[in-house]
């Protein structure tokens, strides 16, 4: 491995001497496009709202405006045998500069610019060619806007006008606020909703008309809001009266052989004969029979039936209603240490016929040398059964999404070197969601009970001599509540498009009980005991904020950003937290240079009680950065940075006490961080993923040893290998 990192060096300095151009492969005449440059006149102003405008871009770079795979593609020889169709296959063919593109490019700006309410603005375009490169440089000068100086509105008379000027206090159309067609066509959908949503069937936002004077009073606008009763693709003979609607006939259908309670269908449908037309509880219903998930489309159409009926026929087509999933984590670092994590589930969505999800799971964690007996084996089997209702309570109470009931039991075995393990949990709440982008999930019950045998004699010694491992390696017994909160912007499994997300999860235990410790046993310590095991007191939260952006061409890189931070604290009946609910770093989705549970607690150098690492705190800091590129085909790469690690809150009384402790004198050093490679294999519908990270800087090194150089990173206990199924975050 000595020479590993020189022959890296080597192999990349050719390939860059090799396949220096970019424009080999041109025609004559022909012009690489190597860059657009959008200039405003007004800073304040974002060049975000017109760049989408511009109709030729030139190809992304990755790194320092450098592009490998435009380099690639010139590696071409012009026989187009199979040498050039590879290349070319796996390389970016680059962007022929075109003129005319450049002309569209000004005409399209010009009219946004007018519909954002810029009028007469000017795009001056400047071309710069450097030997077969071109630069364009778009220099806009914004033009003149009009304020609103007044509005006068006119509506039909009647129910119309009666609902509609009781919004107009809610109108996004002011004085003082710049005229714009933007501005119009959003106020023209939120008062169509609005109305919509009161029973006005027919009526749409063609049924608008405005027109603007700037003359009458230079530099500023008096607007004119008509609402006609016909659409501005007809004429004032097509006028017909804006009436309510009520509902009429309602039918639900689905295919015969799906055998599913008609009841369940009539309690979630909102759409119900005899009341006012909304187009609201259209969506609700739409959104709530989809929630269901068992059903591949849903269509619910509305058909006008006379003046002021409208019917609703639903149609419903059957999804797949069972299926089997497998994913898989892999990790290896320079040690030799290997892990495998497979999971294997199984799902109904129908399994009582009224859309109760069944989801059986069976887990394994499995860590292990070649040649070595030592080795860490997990397994874990879990059963959970959801109702599409809030259990005990009518559909009535919930005017949107219904939260769905959960009741979830496992059975967790560990076995490792220095002990056995059991864990059994059980939980019941509720799960939703509120417009796909809010989720929350509320247990108001969580049980755990966890036992400890089998405990190795040298590991049992130390848990005698360090009161923290003693008190969190211990029989227990865990009743308490907890909550997860989400929110995203986009909750596709893979996202496509810029979004940004916010979890908050937070666990309570022992409170309840408590309550009745003066009635209890005692053990030796003092605590209260169930069962003749200790009932655990704590409380703990975490909170992970993340961000990605996407840019250059077809959206074809990213930057990833995560700020993770979690603690807890046991208090009352306990002195630690139980151990599995400690906070633990590295693996494939946090600090990728080592593996999971190798990391910290704080400088603590690495506890040889465990034969596997099994490194874990009270407290939790990270922050994670990934740049992600298109390659090839369906092959994506990424750099990254993740820094960060745990730390326990309290003096453990252990011999590595103080350097595992947080403290603000040592909390720079305390921080791990390693940068890494990875490779994505995106097949649309699912992610797969292989990560190298290599450490930068190491707490459990001695001082002065701490930062890797170079020619440590591919060096025994310098790197970690991982593999992965979806983004780490």
């Amino acid at each position: 491995m000595k020479g590993f990192p020189k022959f890296i060096c080597w192999a990349a300095t050719l390939a860059l001497s090799v396949s220096c151009s970019t424009t080999r492969v041109l025609q004559d005449g022909e012009f690489r496009l190597a860059g657009n440059d959008l200039n405003v006149n007004d800073k304040s102003f974002s060049t975000n709202q017109i760049e989408p405008y511009i109709k030729q871009k030139p190809n992304s770079y990755f790194i320092l405006g450098w592009n490998p795979f435009l380099n690639v593609y010139n590696w071409t020889n012009g026989k187009g045998k199979g040498w050039d169709r590879f290349v070319q296959k796996i390389g970016v063919a680059p962007v022929v500069y075109d003129p005319e593109l450049v002309e569209s490019s000004v005409e399209n700006i010009t009219r946004h610019l007018e519909f954002l309410g810029y009028f007469h603005s000017t795009v001056d375009t400047k071309i710069e060619v450097k030997k077969r490169r071109v630069y364009v440089d778009y220099d806009i000068t914004l033009g003149k806007q009009y304020p609103i100086r007044e509005i006068n509105i006119s509506v039909p008379e009647g129910d119309f006008a009666e609902d509609f000027y009781r919004d107009t206090a809610s109108l996004g159309i002011r004085p003082g606020i710049p005229l714009s067609e933007s501005l119009l066509d959003a106020e023209a959908d939120r008062i169509t909703s609005y109305m919509r949503n009161r029973g006005f069937y027919t009526f749409n936002k063609n049924h608008f008309f405005f027109e603007a004077d700037t003359l009458a009073f230079p530099g500023s606008a008096v607007l004119d809001m008509r609402v006609n009763n016909y659409t501005r693709n007809e004429t004032a003979s097509d006028a017909r009266p804006l009436r309510r609607f009520t509902i009429g006939d309602v039918s639900i259908s689905h295919p015969a052989d799906l055998k599913f309670r008609e009841k369940v269908l009539v309690d979630l449908n909102t759409i119900r004969p005899g009341n006012l037309y909304s187009e609201r509880l259209v969506n609700t219903t739409y959104n709530r029979l989809s929630a269901l998930r068992v059903f591949s489309s849903v269509n619910v159409e509305m058909i006008q039936r006379d003046t002021n009926t409208v019917d609703c026929e639903i149609n419903l087509s059957q999804s797949r209603l069972q299926g089997v999933k497998l994913n898989v984590e892999a990790s290896s670092n320079s040690s030799g240490l290997f892990g495998v994590s497979p999971q294997l589930s199984y799902y109904h969505k129908n399994i009582f016929k009224g859309g109760e999800w069944l989801n059986l799971s069976f887990m394994g964690n499995f860590q292990f040398k070649f040649n070595d007996s030592i080795r860490s084996n997990e397994f874990g089997v879990s059963a959970g059964l959801s109702f599409p209702r809030f259990l005990l309570l009518p559909y009535s109470l919930f005017p949107g999404a219904v939260p769905r009931t959960d009741i979830n039991c496992s059975y967790n075995y560990q076995s490792r070197p220095e002990y056995t393990r059991n864990i059994i949990s059980m939980s019941y709440g509720y799960t939703g969601n509120i417009k796909g982008r809010f989720f929350y999930q509320f247990y108001p019950l969580q049980f755990n009970v966890v036992r400890l045998f089998n405990l190795d004699q040298s590991f049992f010694n130390t848990l005698s001599r360090d009161p923290f491992m003693r008190n969190a390696y211990q029989d227990h017994f865990d009743l308490g509540s907890g909550a997860t909160f989400y929110y995203t912007t986009n909750s596709d499994v893979v996202p496509r498009t810029p979004f940004f997300y916010v979890r908050f999860q937070a666990d309570i235990a022992g409170n309840v009980l408590s309550a009745f410790k003066p009635l209890m046993k005692r053990d030796s310590g003092g605590a209260g005991i169930i069962w003749n095991t200790p009932f655990s007191q704590y409380v703990r939260g975490e909170l992970s904020v993340g961000r990605t952006w996407r840019f250059g061409r077809n959206d074809g890189q990213a930057i990833a950003a995560r700020f993770l931070a979690g603690a807890g604290y046991a208090y009352g009946n306990s002195t630690a937290l139980p151990f599995e609910k400690h906070f633990y770093a590295g693996g494939a989705n946090s600090l990728r240079g080592w593996q999971a549970r190798a990391v910290g607690p704080g400088l603590a150098p690495m506890d040889t009680t465990f034969i596997i690492a099994n490194q874990t705190g009270d407290m939790k800091l990270e922050a994670n950065v990934e740049y992600r590129f298109k390659m090839f085909w369906k092959a994506d790469g990424a750099v990254f940075v993740d820094a960060g690690n745990v730390w326990t809150l309290r003096d453990t009384g252990g011999e590595n006490s103080l350097d595992s402790k947080l403290m603000m004198r040592n909390f720079a050093k305390s921080i791990a961080a390693n940068w890494g490679v990875g490779l994505r294999l995106d097949l649309n519908f699912l992610l797969l993923r292989l990560d190298m990270g290599m450490k930068l800087h190491d707490p459990a090194r001695r001082e002065g040893e701490r930062w890797l150089r170079p020619g440590e990173w591919l060096r025994r206990d310098g790197f970690a290998i991982h593999f992965g199924v979806g983004y780490p975050f």
